[in-house]
Order: structure tokens, then sequence, then C-alpha cells
């Protein structure tokens, strides 16, 4: 017996999520068992278990597996906890106190981009987009920032699966178009929404990424035509990046602990 076949069924089980969790890519049950070095049949079994029990998704194309909306999920749940969340919203009040408007720290789901958190402007005047509220990946500074951080042929696969809505006179409703400012906004580092989510609206995102430049979310902040240009809410690059690197930080701190050996 190897020492792998010695590992206890239940640990087997959580180092294959831990195998496609680290992956980019769908993996066959093979290709998961090059890491793990078990007997073929196990794997399978366990990977057809995690099928069944709705915690990965077989890929209708093939073998390949990914996480499951169930896994993504308990995986939220996991990364909200009480600290990360208190770390978190620290760095956004001082971003907005440097910034001076409203500040949103946004993450991936289905349905589009979704607002994790947000510390909001003393204005008066604002626009409320409240935490929980989902946006449209093509349209917002937040989403176009996701897209872009995808390789270029993934990148167009999504492109390609999205409804390009046309909810402003300026809003990409082109394959094309949009490919091309999400080439620039890769180049670049940041993306603008120049009211194409809503008429009288800019705002400017930064992806926040883990130190394999994997896209954890995006920091962003928005205001009203009246208060904000395109010019003045990039002045505030520097500002958001510094913050992006923190909650990045933050994120791999209060989520990664060293594993006690006996």
């Amino acid at each position: 017996m190897t020492d792998n076949e010695r590992i206890p069924t239940n640990l087997r089980t959580l180092l294959i999520l831990e195998i496609l969790g680290k992956s980019d890519v769908a993996m066959t049950p093979t290709e998961i068992n090059r890491e793990l070095g078990l007997p073929k049949q196990t794997v399978h079994r366990l990977c057809t278990t995690l099928v069944e029990e709705g915690f990965l998704v077989k890929l209708p194309q093939g073998k390949k597996l990914q996480p499951s909306r169930r896994l993504r999920m308990m995986a939220s749940g996991i990364l909200h906890n009480a600290s990360l969340h208190i770390a978190r919203h620290q760095i956004l009040q001082d971003v907005a106190r440097q910034v001076g408007e409203t500040v949103n720290c946004v993450v991936v789901e289905e349905q589009g981009m979704i607002y994790r958190d947000r510390v909001e402007t003393d204005w008066a005047f604002r626009i409320q987009l409240p935490i929980g509220t989902h946006v449209p990946f093509h349209c917002t500074a937040s989403g176009k920032t996701y897209l872009a951080s995808l390789p270029p042929k993934a990148r167009l696969v999504m492109v390609k699966s999205l409804k390009l809505e046309k909810l402003t006179p300026k809003t990409h409703s082109e394959v094309e178009s949009l490919m091309l400012e999400l080439e620039e906004i890769a180049a670049q580092g940041y993306a603008i929404d120049d009211e194409e989510f809503f008429k009288g609206m800019v705002a400017i995102a930064v992806p926040v990424v883990d130190p394999a430049g994997r896209f954890l979310g995006a920091l962003a902040f928005h205001g009203p035509t009246q208060r904000l240009s395109i010019e003045s809410t990039k002045d505030k690059l520097d500002v958001l990046h510094d913050g992006a690197k923190r909650l990045a930080d933050a994120f791999m701190c209060l989520t990664s602990a060293p594993i006690e050996r006996d």
C-alpha cells in the first residue's frame, strides 16, 4: 500500500476539491489523479459521488468536472467570515475617505457581478446600489474588469454568451467593440463605466487578484456626472490600486493558515 492509499476517504474528497479549486480549467478524474496517485477506480468513484451530491458538475461535452454552484456558495460562505468582513470593510472605509464617493467590493456570481460590501458617500445626492445587488458584466466597470481578467479565448466565449443589452446610448451591444475595450482594460489594469450602466453615472474599477494573478473581485467607486468625470476618476487610480492590494493581502492572510503536523 502506498502512502497516498493510506489517506482517509473523507480527506480524499477534500483533496479532489482542492485540486479542482487550484485549477483554472475543468479536469477529468484521470487528470485529477495525476496529482493524487490513488487507484483509478477510487478517484472515479469519489468524483461520481461528488457529482451526485451536487458539489461538482460534469461538462456536457465530455468527462471534465468543475465546481458546482453549491460548492461555490459554500466557499463564498467560508470566505465571508467575520474577520475577513471587518478587515475588508475597514479598507473600503479608508478608500472611500480618500476618493469621496461610494466605494464597492464586487465579486462574480452566475447572474452577474454582485455587490458584496460597500461604503456609502456622505453626499446627499448619490446613486443607490445596495449590498446584494447584481449588475451586468458587459456595461459596468467591475464586470468589465472581470471579463478582461479572463484568457483571450475564454473572454471571447464569455462575451458571446452574454446578452449585450443596450441600457444607455453608450452601452456596448456588439461583441467586437466590447472585445476591443476588454483588451485595453487587460493591458491598462483598470476599467471605466462611462454612463454605460446608468445615464448620468460614471465608475472606475480595478481587479483584486491573488498572488497567482487570479481574479478575486473588483474594487470600484462610482458617482454622478455632476461631481465626477472620467479624468477625475482616473486621478484616484493610485488609491484604488493600493486598496486592491490591501484587500488581496487581507484575503490571503485571513483565509490561509499554516498546516499543523504531528
